[in-house]
C-alpha cells in the first residue's frame, strides 16, 4: 500500500481549500467549482484504490507512519495513519458521497457571491473528516473532531448578513464543546491507564480487564459524552436541527457523509472498551431509542421542510446508537452507510425543491410539485420508501438487522424502535405528499418560477436513488437466503472484543420463522403509516394552512419541540448570562479601582521626581557632592 498515495486522500481536499481560500475572489466562479469538486473525487478515487490494494494485501491492519509528533516522558504520540475495514468504509461514505455533494453545489450555489469561499469551507470540512477517520490515534481524531466542529460553524452561519443564522452557527459550536469536553477527559484516562493513545497499543491492553472494570466504565462513558454531542443524542440534540440555517448542500454533508457519524464511527473503533463496559452500553442502548422516540414525534408537525429531515436525521442516529447498545457494531455501521444514501438524497431532493420554489421551505405552501419537478419527485419518492423500511429498499435491511439484534437484547427497547418507525414512516409520507402531491399552494410568481433543476443537481440526485434502492443487498441477512458481504468484511475488527467477551458474539438464538415476524412487524407498521398518510393529505387533502396552530395541548407541547430550547435558555443560557454580567460589572469596578489605583500612585510618584529637576546647574553639583559623601559615610562604616 502506497503511503504517499494514502497522505494525498485528505491532502488533495486541503490544496482544494488553500487554492479556493486563497483566491475566491480573483477565480472564476467556473474554475472554484472545479477544483474544489476534483480534490474530492481525487480523494475519492484514491480510496477506491486503497481499498482494492487492502483486500488484495489480505486485509490486515496497516500503520503507514508520517512522522515523529509529540513525545512526553514515556508517552510517544506519532502523527500515522490506519488503514483497516472501519477507516476505508469511512472514506468510501465521505468522499463518495461528499463528491456528489460538491457536483450538485456547483447548480445550487452558481449565483451565491459567496461562491469561492463556500467550496473552500467544504473542501476543509472534508479534509478534518477524513483526519478523523484515518488517524491510528485518539488524538489525531480529536484534532478531525474538533475541525469538523470549526467548519460546521463556519457552514452553518455561512449566510452571515442574518442573525438567526449566526446564533444557529454559536449554538452548535458551544454544544458540540460540551461533548467535546468529554471526549477529551476519556483521552486523558486513556493516557493515565494505557501510557498511549494508539488504537492497536490501547486495545491490546484493555483485554487484561476484566468485563466491568471501573477504570474502562469511566473511559467508555467519557467517549460517549462525546458522541452524544457530535451525533445529537439526547440531552446536546437541538444544535442539529438549528444546523438548516446553513445552504442545503451544507445540510446533505453535515448529515449523510461527515459529521454525524463521527460518534457513531468513535463508538465503533472503540469496540474493544465497549465491549468490556457493557452497563455503559446499556445507557447508549436506552439513551439512542429515546433519541430515535422522541425526535421521531417532533417530525410529526413539523412544517419546515429541512426541519422535518432534520429531525429525522436525530432520531436515525439514535437506531444507530439502539445498535450499538445491543453490541451490533456491524448493523450500525451498515445503518450509516445507507442513510448517507438516502440522507443525502432527501436533502438534496429538499434543495432542488426550494430552489424551485425561490427559496419556499413551508410544505403548507407547496403542493403538485411532482409534475413541474418529476427527477426529483421519483428520486424523493426512493428516499422515502427507503428511509422508512419499506423492502427491498436499502433502509429496510440496515433498520430491520437493527431491530432484531435490539430485540434479541431488550424487548422493551425493540417496542420503541418500532413505534419510532411507525412515526417515521408517517411524517416521511406526510412530508413528501404534502410537497408532491395536490394541488400548488404557493404564489403565482412561485407557481411561474416552478422548474426542474439542471443536470449538475439532478444527477447526483439519480446516483444516490439508484444507491439507496440497491445498496442494502450488501447486508441481506441469512433469514433471506443472502450473505451479510458488510458483517464478514468488518468481521476481523472485531477480534480483541471476541476475546474479552465472547458471549456476545454468539450467533443469533432467533429461528428464521421469528425472523420473518419482526421483519413482518417492522413492514407492516411503515406501510399502515404511509396509507394513513394518503388517506390524511392526498385523498382526504387534509392540508393544515400556513398560519395554522396545534389543536390541542398535545399537539402544542410536539409542535413547540417539547419546549426543549426554552428549557435550556431558562436553565443554563439566562443563568451564565447573568453570571457574566455580574463578573463584568465586578471587573469594571474593582480591577479597574486597582489599576486606577495604580496610575495615581504613579503619577504622585512622577511629581515627586519632577521637583527635583529644578534645571539649577548648582542644586545639581550639590546632589552630586552629597551623594559621594553618603557613599564614602557608608564604605568607612563597614
Amino acid at each position: 500500500m502506497s503511503a504517499s498515495l494514502l497522505i494525498l486522500i485528505p491532502l488533495l481536499p486541503l490544496i482544494g481549500f488553500l487554492i479556493n481560500g486563497i483566491g475566491f475572489k480573483t477565480i472564476p466562479k467556473g474554475a472554484v467549482g472545479i477544483i474544489g469538486t476534483l480534490a474530492v473525487v481525487g480523494s475519492f478515487v484514491l480510496s477506491v484504490m486503497t481499498f482494492n490494494a487492502f483486500i488484495a494485501a489480505g486485509s490486515q491492519p496497516v500503520i503507514v507512519p508520517l512522522f515523529d509528533w509529540i513525545t512526553v516522558g514515556n508517552l510517544n504520540i506519532p502523527f500515522s495513519f490506519q488503514v483497516d475495514q472501519l477507516s476505508l468504509l469511512m472514506l468510501m461514505i465521505i468522499t463518495g458521497v461528499g463528491s456528489l455533494i460538491h457536483i450538485y453545489s456547483i447548480g445550487y450555489m452558481h449565483h451565491d457571491e459567496g461562491f469561492g469561499k463556500f467550496f473552500a469551507y467544504l473542501n476543509l470540512f472534508l479534509f478534518f473528516m477524513l483526519l478523523l477517520v484515518l488517524g491510528s490515534n485518539y488524538v489525531i481524531m480529536f484534532i478531525g473532531w474538533e475541525g469538523v466542529g470549526l467548519c460546521s460553524y463556519l457552514l452553518i452561519g455561512f449566510w452571515n448578513k442574518n442573525t438567526n443564522y449566526n446564533n444557529a452557527a454559536r449554538k452548535a459550536f458551544i454544544m458540540n464543546r460540551v461533548g467535546d469536553l468529554g471526549f477529551l477527559l476519556g483521552i486523558f484516562t486513556i493516557i493515565s491507564t494505557f501510557g498511549s493513545v494508539e488504537y492497536l497499543e490501547v486495545f491490546s491492553k484493555a483485554t487484561d480487564f476484566e468485563i466491568g472494570d471501573p477504570v474502562i466504565i469511566t473511559i467508555t462513558l467519557f467517549l460517549f459524552i462525546g458522541a452524544m454531542g457530535k451525533s445529537a443524542q439526547i440531552p446536546l440534540y437541538t444544535w442539529l436541527p438549528d444546523a438548516m440555517a446553513g445552504p442545503t448542500p451544507v445540510s446533505a454533508l453535515i448529515h449523510a457523509a461527515t459529521m454525524v457519524t463521527a460518534g457513531i464511527y468513535m463508538v465503533i473503533r472503540s469496540n474493544v472498551l465497549y465491549s468490556l463496559a457493557p452497563s455503559t452500553l446499556e445507557i447508549v442502548g436506552i439513551i439512542g431509542a429515546a433519541t430515535a422516540l422522541f425526535a421521531a414525534s417532533i417530525g410529526l408537525l413539523q412544517n419546515d421542510i429541512k426541519k422535518v429531515l432534520a429531525y429525522s436525521t436525530v432520531s436515525q442516529l439514535g437506531y444507530m446508537f439502539m445498535g450499538l447498545g445491543a453490541m451490533a457494531y456491524s448493523a450500525s455501521m451498515f445503518h450509516v452507510i445507507t442513510h448517507a444514501f438516502f440522507k443525502a438524497l432527501l436533502f438534496l431532493g429538499a434543495g432542488s425543491v426550494i430552489h424551485a420554489m425561490s427559496d419556499e421551505q413551508d410544505i403548507r405552501s407547496m403542493g403538485g410539485l411532482r409534475k413541474k419537478l418529476p427527477i426529483t419527485f421519483l428520486t424523493f419518492l426512493i428516499a422515502t420508501i427507503a428511509i422508512s423500511g419499506i423492502p427491498p429498499f436499502a433502509g429496510f435491511f440496515s433498520k430491520d438487522e437493527i431491530l432484531a439484534h435490539v430485540f434479541e437484547h431488550n424487548k422493551l427497547l425493540w417496542v420503541i424502535g418500532v413505534l419510532g418507525s411507525l412515526m417515521t414512516s408517517f411524517y416521511m409520507f406526510r412530508l413528501l405528499f404534502l410537497t408532491f402531491f395536490g394541488t400548488f399552494r404557493g404564489t403565482h410568481e412561485q407557481e411561474h418560477h416552478l422548474h426542474e433543476s439542471p443536470a449538475s443537481m439532478t444527477i447526483p440526485l439519480i446516483i444516490l436513488a439508484v444507491l439507496s434502492a440497491l445498496g442494502g443487498f450488501i447486508g441481506v441477512p441469512e433469514a433471506l437466503h443472502g450473505t451479510h458481504h458488510l458483517a464478514e468484511f468488518m468481521s476481523p475488527l472485531y477480534d480483541a472484543s471476541r476475546q474479552v467477551n465472547p458471549a456476545a458474539f454468539l450467533p443469533t438464538e432467533l429461528s428464521h420463522s421469528e425472523e420473518y415476524l419482526l421483519m413482518g412487524v417492522s413492514v407492516a407498521v411503515a406501510l399502515v403509516s404511509a396509507v394513513v398518510a394518503y388517506v390524511m393529505y392526498v385523498q382526504k387533502a387534509s392540508v393544515p394552512a400556513p398560519d395554522s396552530q396545534p389543536k390541542s395541548a398535545l399537539q402544542g407541547l410536539v409542535y413547540n419541540k417539547y419546549y426543549v430550547d426554552e428549557l435550556y435558555d431558562n436553565v443554563f443560557v439566562k443563568p451564565i448570562k447573568t453570571l457574566s454580567n455580574v463578573l463584568y460589572s465586578f471587573g469594571e469596578f474593582f480591577i479597574d479601582l486597582v489599576v486606577n489605583a495604580f496610575v495615581r500612585l504613579t503619577q504622585f510618584l512622577a511629581g515627586l521626581l519632577k521637583k527635583t529637576q529644578t534645571g539649577s546647574t548648582g542644586d545639581y553639583v550639590f546632589a552630586m557632592v552629597l551623594g559621594i559623601v553618603v557613599i564614602l559615610f557608608w564604605k568607612l562604616l563597614l
